[in-house]
């Protein structure tokens, strides 16, 4: 009985094997015949096949160009021929990679095999010429989904946006007032940065003059030009002795009360410049080597400066490097004046801060100008003549009275002295 029922286990497996290898045989017959691989494209010359070698892609797009315009209808453009390569050969590509999908996936999706019947159907339905001419556009639909259409205005859209965009660089180089709201940065900087326009609209909004402006804003059109009461004095120097320490005379320069220039003089150095302080002075070796002897510099100087008012930035260096002494009532020193130490807030401030916090104009910008430098001092001190020589007339008034006030005093303590000695 065991060997019979053993007997029977074995053709009962035997069976089971051979129920299993048709069934794997039918499976595999079924999945041949539904994902069957393309047919290649014919070998008829009359249609185009996608090249395989660098050589066949001339010879392939000739043949193609001429089915193309024999199907074409004439309205429409003719096609690239760098869109026709790279779409052939992305076709390729593509084939390619279906094929190695469809042996690696057991199930492919099912919207690929629509896909591949529905070029089909159309291809029967159509004659051979025309055929090329459908498939080449569903080659790039397939390999460009996301890509946007061609549209046959596309040359004027791009004029236009490139008119748009000409227009507003144009804006943008041409700023208005009210773009630039702010008022605490210097046109300089504004200049650097945005440009000269709006460096301009920015030193009008501050009020600020312009370079080419500062000579119209310090002196006087049409003025006298001779001596007047009040002059104005600004000297340059150079360097002498080791690295250029010490400092001798080399420019003076004189102005009157309108701005106008009425001495400007070089002076022959004493000693060997060792610094000529160009970047500062503005002076350089050919101004001063046939300049004026000093002594005659210190003359003419002293007659100008004899019983006027003489108004200078710092003035006591002026007087020390001319070797001169004028008396300190008939002096204006726009450093010392209280009022413009308090308007820009500095215990000793510059002549270039002066100006631009009081005149509104830009001096000393790189090499100085004794001349321009004097012309910027007479004009802080004629903005404020009148108050400042009245202060000066008020304290000396002051003065006066406390001397009478001490002498009768004095006169009153030696009167009782003397009735007291009697």
């Amino acid at each position: 009985m065991s060997k019979a029922k053993a007997k029977r286990t074995v053709s009962t497996a035997k069976t089971q094997q051979n129920k299993n290898k048709n069934n794997t045989a039918k499976k595999k017959h079924f999945f041949e015949r539904k994902f069957k691989k393309k047919r290649p494209l014919s070998n008829d010359p009359g249609k185009a096949q996608p090249p395989k070698d660098a050589q066949l892609f001339s010879a392939n797009w000739k043949t193609l160009q001429e089915i193309l315009k024999a199907s074409q209808p004439e309205k429409k453009e003719p096609v690239t021929p760098k869109y026709q390569n790279g779409a052939l050969q992305k076709k390729e590509a593509k084939e390619n990679s279906s094929k190695n999908i469809s042996k690696s996936n057991t199930g492919p999706k099912q919207k690929d095999t629509g896909k591949q019947v529905k070029h089909k159907t159309v291809s029967n339905n159509v004659p051979k010429d025309a055929q090329v001419n459908l498939k080449v556009p569903a080659v790039s639909q397939t390999s460009h989904p996301t890509a946007p259409k061609r549209k046959k205005d596309s040359g004027k859209s791009n004029s236009k946006q490139a008119a748009k965009k000409t227009k507003s660089d144009v804006e943008e180089r041409k700023p208005t007032e009210a773009d630039l709201w702010f008022d605490d940065v210097d046109p300089d900087d504004i200049e650097a940065t945005i440009g000269a326009e709006a460096a301009d609209i920015m030193r009008k909004k501050q009020g600020i003059h312009d370079t080419k402006d500062t000579e119209s804003a310090l002196v006087k059109e049409k003025a006298f030009e001779g001596l007047t009461r009040a002059v104005a004095i600004d000297c340059e120097m150079v360097g002498v002795g080791v690295d250029g320490e010490d400092s001798i005379l080399a420019r003076v320069s004189l102005v009157n009360h309108f701005g106008k220039c009425i001495y400007d003089k070089f002076v022959k150095p004493t000693e060997k410049v060792t610094d000529y302080r160009t970047a500062v002075s503005g002076i350089r070796p050919e101004d001063i080597k046939d300049g004026e002897d000093v002594r005659t510099v210190q003359r003419e100087v002293a007659e100008i400066l004899k019983g006027r008012i003489v108004v200078g930035h710092a003035i006591h260096n002026d007087l020390k490097i001319l070797l001169l002494d004028h008396p300190k009532k008939k002096i204006r020193d726009t450093q010392k004046y209280k009022p413009f130490k308090k308007i820009v807030k500095s215990g000793r401030p510059s002549l270039k801060l002066l100006c631009r916090e009081i005149l509104n104009v830009k001096v000393q910008q790189g090499e100085h100008s004794s001349v321009q430098d004097a012309q910027a001092t007479m004009r802080l001190y004629t903005m404020v003549r009148k108050n400042w020589e009245a202060e000066i007339k008020a304290n000396q008034k002051s003065k006066n009275s406390d001397k009478k006030g001490d002498d009768q005093t004095s006169g009153f303590i030696s009167g009782r002295q003397r009735n007291h000695k009697q």
